[in-house]
C-alpha cells in the first residue's frame, strides 16, 4: 500500500473521530438539559426566568464535562493514530543523520501496521547493505594490502640501496602491479553487471549456445588435458539471447575455478534444454566444499579457507562476476555438491521464435 493511501485513509479516520466527538457533545449537552428541564418542572415546579437560570448554569456544567470528556477521549485516540507515524520519523532523522537503522517497535493496526512492516522490511535491508559494504570494504583492503606491502617492500630496499635492481626484480614488482590493476578491473566488471542497467549497457543478441560452450572449452583445450584424462563433453543444440562476451567470461570463470581446485581427473560438461531453459552442468572432483556453505562461494571475495590462492585471479571474484552476468540474462546459477563432488549448474531461457531484438 502507497505512502500517499495510508495518510489519506488516516485522515479519513481523523475526520471520523471528530465526527464522533462532536456528535458526542451535542447528544451529552442535549439529552442531559432536556432531561434536567423535565425534572425541575414536575418536581420542583420551577418556571420563568428562575428556569432559564438554572438551565443556563446546568448547561455550562454539562458542556465543560463533554468537553473534558470528549476532548481525553480524542487526545488519546488521536495519539493512537499518530504516535507510530511520529515514532517512525525520529528514526527516519535518525538513519538521516547516519545512525545504524533500527527497528521500529509500536502496536498498531490496519494501514499504519503495513507501513511500520514495510518500513521496518526496509531498515533491515538498509542494514544488510551496510554490513556488506563494509565487509567488502574490508575485503578489497585486504587484497589490495598484500600487493602494495610486496611494492613498498621493494621501493624502499632501492632506495635505501639495500638491493639493487634487476630485470628479476623489476619484473617482480610489474607482476604485483599488474595484480593490482586485475583487482580493479575485476570490480569494475562486477559492478557494470550488478548496477541493473545492464540491459542497456550490453548488447544482447541471438547466441548459439551449445557453440559458444564449444569455443571456450577449446580456448582451455590445453589445460583441461593435463589436467583431467577422461573428458565428457554432451551439448544440445539452442539459442538464448545473450552478451557473448559475457557468457564467455561466465564459463571461462567456473573452468578456471575447476582448474584451481580440481582434485579428480574426470570433468564432464552437459548441456541439455528442458522445456523452454537450457540447463548447463560442469562436474569434477575439488578440494572440500562444506555443502552449508555453498551459496557463499558465489559472494564478493569469499573464500572457502585463508590459504587458497593469492592471486588476483583467486581474489573471490570470479564466481561473483559470474553470478552477476546470469542474473543479468534472467537465468540462474548454483552448486551442487556432497562435499567433494562438485557440479556447478547455470539456466538460461532458450530464445523462442517470436522473440524480437
Amino acid at each position: 500500500m502507497s505512502l500517499f493511501k495510508t495518510l489519506s485513509n488516516l485522515l479519513s479516520k481523523l475526520v471520523a473521530v471528530n465526527s464522533l466527538v462532536i456528535l458526542f457533545v451535542i447528544l451529552l449537552a442535549g439529552f442531559s438539559v432536556k432531561d434536567y428541564a423535565c425534572y425541575l418542572v414536575n418536581s420542583e415546579q420551577v418556571v420563568g426566568q428562575e428556569l432559564v437560570d438554572l438551565l443556563n448554569g446546568f448547561l455550562w456544567k454539562v458542556g465543560v464535562l463533554a468537553f473534558m470528556i470528549a476532548g481525553l477521549f480524542h487526545f488519546l485516540t488521536v495519539k493512537r493514530m499518530i504516535g507510530p507515524i511520529r515514532t517512525l520519523s525520529v528514526v527516519a532523522k535518525e538513519m538521516k543523520e547516519g545512525k545504524p537503522p533500527t527497528k521500529v517497535s509500536v502496536k498498531t493496526s490496519g494501514e499504519l501496521q503495513e507501513l511500520v512492516e514495510n518500513f521496518n522490511s526496509m531498515s533491515e535491508t538498509l542494514k544488510s547493505v551496510q554490513e556488506q559494504r563494509d565487509e567488502m570494504l574490508r575485503d578489497i583492503a585486504h587484497e589490495l594490502r598484500t600487493p602494495l606491502t610486496n611494492i613498498n617492500g621493494y621501493l624502499e630496499a632501492l632506495q635505501n640501496q639495500v638491493i639493487e635492481g634487476d630485470p628479476e626484480l623489476f619484473g617482480s614488482l610489474l607482476e604485483e602491479s599488474r595484480r593490482i590493476t586485475r583487482i580493479v578491473e575485476l570490480i569494475t566488471e562486477l559492478n557494470s553487471w550488478s548496477n541493473g542497467q545492464s540491459f542497456l549497457e550490453k548488447e544482447y543478441e541471438p547466441v548459439k549456445i551449445d557453440q559458444l560452450l564449444n569455443d571456450t572449452v577449446t580456448a582451455f583445450q590445453l589445460k583441461l588435458t593435463e589436467q583431467f584424462a577422461d573428458k565428457q563433453i554432451a551439448l544440445d543444440e539452442a539459442t538464448i539471447s545473450a552478451n557473448q562476451d559475457g557468457l564467455k567470461q561466465v564459463f571461462s570463470n567456473l573452468l578456471q575455478n575447476i582448474l584451481d581446485y580440481n582434485v579428480g581427473s574426470s570433468l564432464s560438461i552437459r548441456g541439455q534444454k528442458v522445456q523452454d531453459i537450457y540447463h548447463i552442468e560442469l562436474s569434477h572432483t575439488g578440494q572440500r566444499i562444506n555443502p552449508d556453505k555453498k551459496e557463499k562461494i558465489f559472494e564478493r571475495f569469499y573464500r572457502l579457507e585463508e590459504s587458497r590462492s593469492t592471486k588476483a585471479e583467486g581474489a573471490g571474484l570470479g564466481l561473483a562476476i559470474a553470478k552477476s552476468i546470469i542474473h543479468a540474462h534472467q537465468g540462474k546459477i548454483g552448486l551442487t555438491t556432497d562435499g567433494t563432488h562438485h557440479t556447478f549448474w547455470v539456466e538460461l531461457p532458450i530464445l523462442t521464435n517470436n522473440a524480437e531484438f
